[in-house]
């Protein structure tokens, strides 16, 4: 393992740390992890700046009054269409003769401030639209607070060759956890990763009491709030097996070492097991604020970034194992993982489209991971060594959609049939 490369998260490899205020953009503005990194910033004005904000372009209004709060320089909008309305909003929130910030927009306008002057870029984007502003903080080189996993697992390599040894700090709340715990050891004596899993709405339901949940069901996490589909994911279990792709790129630790154990409270976030027998676990109350503030501001610490547990009042913590047969979607990432190149991107493509398929009520539960499977099996083994490359990546993605939808539509025919 000491010979391995260094990894792209290393809590001992602190790449381009300054003093002083710290200017960040934030991608993803206006989701669940743009808008809790947004209310640290405003509580901590003597630490961060904002530069630069984007969004898709759906919550104009909300965009509009981030800019005015933050006195940014520039907002971004993947949606062109949404620009009269932006403009609008913000104009109804300045004084006149105030300027308004540059209004960048289009399908390169989070790349484009991913890779203006600041320190920190967090990409707070959900999907693998978040590949491209990935890349380009990391090509300027921006320290990458990283929440949009997917841009890592369907594009592992292109991120390894650009990354500089720890400039990616991850911003999940497990990797965040394993960020922490890793401080406290050397990389030679880790034996293994134990990334933790709620359990999500259904656990202990077997394959079978699965099949009629429906949508309402699975919106409703036992512990966390989240956006729709990370809620979805987190339902089926696919987050964890995504969590676990991530581990492996971000620590560089092999598959085989890397465990996942189910973790109803979700109040310890992940652990390390060293090599001696001793396991450090990273634990907070259910809360997105602290893997935001050690993401924004590592390696010093933001005071009362997130809740602490008070120690006076009794509870039980559990831990159990991971039910492989009821939620597959573990082990089939692992298998993608394995696999490398395009299967991983397929894997997240496929499941992007279920998951959509299922919030509409064109696909049962159980049909995402069957589907997942199946577009992924049909996808095959890549080549050993073959190079990737973005194109490679939008290719391989681009034929995952068209295939889950044409698989999603005929579960859907059959089931009315």
């Amino acid at each position: 393992m000491s010979d391995s490369p260094a990894p792209l998260a290393d809590p001992h490899l602190l790449f381009d740390i300054a003093d002083g205020r710290r200017d960040l953009v934030i991608l993803g503005s206006t989701g669940s992890i743009g808008t809790q990194a947004i209310d640290l910033v405003l509580r901590n004005p003597d630490r961060f700046r904002v530069t630069a904000l984007s969004a898709a372009g759906g919550r104009t209004a909300l965009l509009a009054e981030q800019a005015h709060r933050l006195r940014v320089s520039t907002v971004a909008v993947a949606d062109p269409g949404a620009v009269p309305a932006l403009r609008e909003a913000l104009r109804e929130r300045y004084w006149a003769g105030e300027p308004l910030p540059e209004i960048l927009a289009g399908p390169d306008a989070a790349a484009t401030v991913a890779a203006s002057d600041c320190h920190t870029v967090l990409n707070g984007i959900t999907g693998s639209i978040g590949l491209a502003p990935t890349l380009a903080a990391l090509k300027a080189g921006r320290t990458l607070a990283l929440a949009n996993k997917e841009s890592l697992i369907v594009g592992g390599p292109l991120v390894k060759a650009l990354a500089a040894p720890g400039q990616i700090i991850p911003v999940d709340s497990e990797h965040a956890a394993l960020f922490q715990a890793l401080a406290a050891g050397k990389r030679a004596d880790v034996r293994k990763l134990v990334v933790t899993a709620s359990g999500g709405p259904f656990r202990g339901r077997t394959r079978e009491e699965l099949a009629d949940v429906t949508r309402e069901q699975a919106l409703s996490h036992p512990t966390w709030a989240m956006g729709p589909v990370i809620t979805i994911n987190s339902a089926t279990l696919v987050n964890k097996g995504l969590e676990v792709i991530e581990a492996h790129l971000l620590y560089d630790i092999p598959f085989d070492r890397i465990e996942v154990v189910v973790h109803p409270q979700s109040y310890v976030h992940s652990m390390v097991e060293f090599t001696d027998g001793s396991t450090l676990a990273q634990a907070t109350p259910p809360d997105m604020g602290g893997p935001i503030a050690i993401g924004l501001g590592w390696p010093e610490r933001v005071p009362d970034a997130a809740p602490a547990f008070d120690w006076s009042k009794a509870s039980t913590w559990e831990f159990f194992p991971l039910d492989t047969e009821a939620f597959p979607s573990v082990g089939l990432a692992r298998h993608v993982g394995t696999l490398g190149s395009t299967a991983p991107a397929v894997f997240n493509a496929a499941n992007e489209e279920c998951v959509d398929a299922f919030l509409a009520g064109q696909l049962p539960f159980n049909g995402i991971m069957d589907t997942v499977t199946a577009v992924v099996s049909e996808h095959g083994t890549p080549a050993p060594g073959t190079p990737l490359s973005v194109a490679d990546v939008l290719e391989a993605e681009t034929w995952a959609r068209a295939r889950a939808r044409e698989l999603s539509a005929k579960v859907t025919a059959e089931a009315r049939a």
